[in-house]
């Protein structure tokens, strides 16, 4: 099969399209013919070696954590999904940017949803997921989200307005209607936060969600007044630190069906702002890095909306 494979560590142009061996369903999975991948952040700090003390990967290894497509192998044990269903989740750490990808968990695709929106759901997802299940129960709520305009913040704005909670989320200023139009309180980044917050929330805030790649973990614990209250999915020497709450995704398909479900009531549009051919590993990693929105790759022909 065609993969986007990298043998050493190093920047986005170590990334190859080349022949690779094809895995297959192990018991408790399902093998798909992707249709498309996300890149994620995980993806290029895999693949630049930052992490391998801590991760280490076989090299070569496939870029990629998370896909869409349809299911064509069903490992022993797994019910519910059959050949031809169209599901979107979570592979490994590394190894979904193929003609053919294992998936570990799972769901369903909504049908609403485009190629490029589920495969930009996965990770996301669970991610979101994770947050808000561990800030308990948020009805009547106010949920300040640092970065409510990136995919994770937009999946747990989701989650959030759907468990009764009123949502603030921080986004860059031409992010600010894009906020609106997801029923989220929109502010922006940067210094004067705690001012403009209180301004949006006079009674003050519940609960915080930093979801950003920003330093704002100390500020969003001091807004809050209380640490346990305030949720991380980025800073894990901040959260130890400040005794804040650090969350990373699991391969669970309750949480992938969580997104799925709010899918299906239009609750939940994944963000995807840009899709890119396979052959253009190396670009659309290099746009991830820029921050550059969420960005798709497609591995085969699909309905290619953006």
């Amino acid at each position: 099969m065609k993969a986007a494979r990298f043998h050493t560590y190093g920047g986005p142009d170590v990334l190859v399209v080349e022949d690779a061996p094809e895995p297959h369903a192990i018991p408790g999975s399902v093998r798909i013919a992707v249709q498309a991948v996300s890149v994620n952040p995980i993806d290029y700090i895999v693949r630049s070696g930052d992490i391998q003390d801590v991760i280490p990967l076989d090299l070569p290894a496939i870029t990629g954590r998370d896909a869409v497509g349809i299911v064509d192998e069903v490992g022993d044990g797994v019910a519910g999904t059959h050949i031809g269903d169209r599901v979107f989740g979570l592979g490994g750490i590394s190894d979904t940017a193929g003609e053919y990808a294992v998936l570990t968990a799972w769901s369903q695709a909504p049908a609403r949803w485009s190629t490029e929106q589920a495969a930009a759901a996965g990770l996301a997802s669970v991610t979101a997921a994770a947050a808000i299940e561990e800030l308990g129960d948020l009805a009547g709520k106010t949920l300040l989200i640092d970065g409510a305009s990136g995919a994770v913040g937009t999946a747990a704005a989701a989650m959030a307005r759907a468990a009764g909670a009123t949502v603030i989320g921080t986004g860059s200023e031409r992010n600010q209607n894009y906020l609106a139009g997801l029923g989220i309180t929109a502010s922006t980044y940067g210094p004067g936060l705690s001012s403009r917050v209180l301004e949006l929330a006079p009674k003050g805030i519940d609960a915080a969600l930093h979801a950003a790649p920003s330093a704002s973990l100390p500020e969003l614990v001091q807004i809050v007044g209380d640490p346990t209250s305030v949720v991380t999915v980025i800073d894990t020497e901040g959260a130890a630190d400040l005794g804040a709450k650090k969350v990373d995704a699991r391969n669970e398909s309750a949480l992938v069906e969580r997104g799925a479900k709010l899918g299906e009531r239009g609750l939940y549009t994944p963000r995807a702002d840009r899709a890119l051919p396979l052959e253009a590993i190396a670009e659309a990693h290099n746009l991830a890095e820029k921050e550059s929105g969420k960005i798709i790759v497609h591995v085969r022909s699909t309905d290619r909306s953006i």
